[in-house]
């Protein structure tokens, strides 16, 4: 049973467009997206959570279509967006925090408080005062508070250290024995090889292939030798 499904997505704009764009994600799987910058990596991911309206196609999680059932899917779906923004930067993360937990209900306390001390979070400096490293911390923590069973994160490890970034990589693959169906982008293969199951690729707005993770990596390790004639 496929816990995300995209087909046939289409959204053109000025200067970019999706092409047509089909995959599917099976439950309890994590899959990597992949692509360069402006590839259509975030659009598709926007589009997946109900932000975007398509021109032409359907994009699907929990069997309900993302746009029309867009209020379903952002409380129940653990999400990190690419670019992080606050409707008050002179909260504190500890109010932050409180207020996205008033706004999605249902947050084990004694997950919460894993989250913050996992990836020591100070809960009390102030979000405007926050480096972009402790800014993603605390959209980490709120992607995973509530202990979803549908994870999507848009370049997670963006302003993380080497340290959390092995941190997050360790909480992905424990998410993973649990079942969790994740689907996060990258334009950093290096970032998702060691968790994920398959790898999507995208490039300029188009599907370019689909890949079991063993097999992409066995196609990066091959050698060529060219021979140039004297002649």
């Amino acid at each position: 049973m496929d816990a995300i499904t995209i087909k046939n997505l289409n959204k053109t704009y000025k200067d970019f467009s999706l092409q047509d764009i089909s995959f599917s994600v099976p439950k309890g799987s994590v899959m990597g997206f992949v692509g360069e910058n402006g590839a259509g990596k975030t659009t598709t991911i926007r589009h997946l959570m109900g932000f975007i309206r398509p021109q032409q196609g359907i994009s699907k999680i929990f069997n309900r279509n993302s746009f029309y059932d867009a209020a379903y899917i952002q409380e129940n779906v653990g999400y990190l967006p690419g670019e992080i923004s606050f409707l008050d930067n002179n909260m504190t993360g500890s109010a932050f925090i409180q207020f996205m937990v008033q706004i999605k209900g249902n947050v084990p306390k004694d997950r919460l408080n894993y989250l913050v001390n996992y990836f020591e979070f100070d809960t009390s400096i102030k979000i405007k005062r926050m480096s972009k490293g402790t800014k993603q911390k605390l959209g980490l923590i709120i992607a995973f508070m509530q202990n979803p069973s549908v994870l999507i994160l848009d370049e997670p490890t963006s302003g993380l250290d080497p340290i959390m970034q092995n941190k997050f990589i360790e909480l992905l693959k424990k998410e993973k024995l649990e079942g969790k169906t994740i689907f996060m982008s990258s334009h950093i293969f290096e970032e998702i090889e060691n968790v994920c199951d398959r790898v999507l690729m995208i490039k300029d707005g188009r599907f370019v292939t689909s890949q079991n993770i063993e097999d992409l990596r066995n196609n990066l390790q091959n050698h060529y030798t060219i021979t140039f004639s004297n002649t």
